[in-house]
């Protein structure tokens, strides 16, 4: 018997011996099958670049959504598209102000402490932590597409930003020059984050896999408490560097300056574990100040001054302000994403990547001219704000509103709270960042994966900013040459999604673009996937999925080979598949 292939017919044989017995293939009983196949039309190689760059780019395709409407009807939705209030704004229900109510002031309770806990950590005086914590919440609202990320100031962020400017500027001799810079990096910060989102560059923040993001937040989280001990102990005389060696070093060789059993010792080591007010009540009370007790002080009410005029983008601390800028740039907004894709996916909801960036970027940008610094969506925070049941972005409205209260009425309260609450707060806040079972199970599932050890140790042996380099750079080096070759390679074919269709009368699911008789199932969305999934192009086919899923209107079932990203995707699979819900929908 003869084969013969041609371009448009597929043939396929169900006898069980032909590969075994090929030569004796003409005394074997065959049965054989036919389809026929649709040839892809030619195309020329710019459209073919065109195609390619809309999938990579546009895989989503929001402009989908304009087809066949009337150019009112355009308007309408393309503000919608730019800002999400307007798409839940006109649906808002007084059921749903209760609930943003509820949780707008709960975390509120927990935005002002965390905001001037993080801004000492910074480097910042402490009210511009509140002032972060007023005007980014506002201008999320507006722009965000998450309903449970929380806005504000957070911890990794604060400590590169203060430790990076603090290399070549002291916030002590020079503080008028530090706080400059740190409104400079925070806009650059803005652009950099907002350019991302514009230019559909989101896919870039997925290199950071989530190996290396697990190394980074646990060593991080250690050398962010290690600093605390700086206000625990009331050393005065504190290193520059945020090794573990550094830290460990200026503790022990600066103990004289330490007071280990002051009068009232009880009062600071019982400040962590009680709110600000209560030990802000009890150093007012029992004159705690006088009896070596470090307090916060005097804290001028008001809300945000304009600080446009304090930029720095020009001079000979430009480069500087440039790599602090993209350094916590790129951190806060891998976090801030991170965490609105997380509570997403307990909702049932989609959040749209590069929405998030263009809204995080905003938001900085505005904050810089406003006397902010770098702020994202915290995860305890946004734990809490989830947690206490919030509806929509009108949470962060209500949180922002209690932060103007604060600034305008209540700042002398806050003259008597003593900075070893504040460092409690941040240990407190950031020790669920070390997530050892996620560390643990990345090792039994990808040994290479386990590359987020460089990030821990270079973390707490160099630096955070470092740390995060050494990280990258060894993930980078190992997969030069073949490695690389192979992600890239997925990447590409990745992108070569087919939606299968089965041939009638047979247990064959080929192209429904390629074979006429090829029958989509009703209720299913049968995909094959070309590459293994893994943290360098799952954004691609989660955003290609949830675009097929609005277009098809039905259910859906994958099954793939996928790595430590691959194995969320399919363990979490609303968050990658879900659809968008509406604001109340839990």
């Amino acid at each position: 018997m003869i084969f013969t292939a041609f371009s448009h017919l597929y043939m396929e044989t169900t006898h069980p011996n032909m590969n075994s017995n090929f030569n004796n293939l003409q005394h074997l009983e065959i049965a054989m099958e036919v389809h026929k196949v649709i040839p892809p039309p030619p195309r020329s190689t710019l459209n073919k670049l065109k195609t390619r760059l809309k999938e990579t780019f546009f895989p989503d395709d929001p402009l989908r959504q304009f087809k066949g409407q009337s150019v009112k009807k355009k308007w309408i939705l393309g503000a919608q598209y730019l800002f999400p209030i307007l798409l839940w704004g006109p649906n808002y229900s007084l059921k749903l102000f209760k609930s943003d109510i509820i949780s707008g002031l709960t975390i509120a309770s927990l935005a002002i402490p965390q905001g001037i806990s993080y801004a000492k950590l910074a480097n910042l005086p402490p009210i511009v932590g509140l002032y972060s914590s007023f005007v980014p919440p506002l201008v999320y609202a507006v722009l965000g597409s998450s309903k449970d990320l929380a806005v504000g100031p957070v911890s990794i962020a604060s400590l590169i930003l203060g430790s990076m400017l603090r290399q070549e500027v002291s916030p002590t001799k020079e503080p008028l020059l530090f706080l400059q810079l740190a409104f400079s990096s925070t806009f650059l910060a803005g652009v950099f984050q907002a350019s991302l989102g514009i230019l559909r560059l989101g896919f870039i923040i997925d290199f950071l896999s989530k190996a290396t993001l697990i190394g980074f937040m646990a060593g991080s989280a250690i050398i962010v408490s290690l600093q605390q001990l700086k206000s625990l102990l009331g050393i005065v005389h504190f290193t520059k560097k945020m090794g573990l060696i550094s830290v460990l070093s200026s503790v022990f060789h600066n103990t004289d300056e330490s007071m280990r059993r002051p009068k009232l010792f009880w009062v600071s080591a019982g400040a962590p574990l009680v709110s600000v007010m209560l030990s802000t009540l009890l150093v007012f009370i029992f004159k705690a100040q006088n009896h070596g007790i470090s307090v916060i002080g005097n804290l001028e009410g008001g809300l945000n001054p304009p600080s446009w005029n304090m930029l720095q983008l020009q001079g000979k601390h430009l480069g500087l302000v440039l790599k602090t800028g993209l350094v916590t740039g790129i951190i806060s907004l891998t976090e801030g994403i991170a965490v609105g894709r997380t509570f997403a996916a307990l909702r049932d909801y989609q959040v749209d990547g590069n929405k998030e960036m263009m809204a995080i970027g905003v938001m900085n940008i505005a904050g810089s001219c406003t006397s902010c610094y770098i702020t994202t969506g915290a995860f305890s925070r946004s734990a809490v704000n989830h947690n206490a049941g919030a509806k929509t972005a009108f949470s962060n409205i209500v949180m922002a509103i209690t932060v103007m209260v604060t600034l305008l009425f209540l700042m002398p309260l806050f003259r008597y709270t003593p900075n070893v609450v504040l460092g409690a707060i941040i240990v407190t806040a950031v020790i669920g960042l070390i997530d050892v079972p996620a560390a643990y199970l990345i090792w039994k599932i990808d040994k290479f994966d386990f590359v987020c050890l460089c990030a821990f140790f270079g973390v707490i042996f160099i630096s955070v900013e470092d740390g995060l380099a050494v990280a990258v750079n060894h993930f980078a080096l190992c997969r030069l040459g073949y490695q690389s070759f192979k992600i890239l390679l997925q990447i590409y074919k990745t992108q070569n999604c087919q939606v299968l269709g089965n041939i009638p009368g047979t247990n064959i699911y080929r192209n429904l673009h390629h074979y006429r008789e090829a029958q989509a199932i009703p209720g299913f969305l049968i995909l094959s996937i070309e590459a293994p999934v893994n943290f360098a192009n799952t954004t691609y086919p989660n955003e290609r999925i949830s675009r097929w899923i609005e277009d098809y209107e039905s259910e859906k079932e994958l099954i793939s080979a996928m790595d430590m990203r691959g194995v969320s995707l399919i363990k979490r699979p609303k968050e990658n598949n879900g659809q968008t819900g509406s604001p109340g929908k839990q």
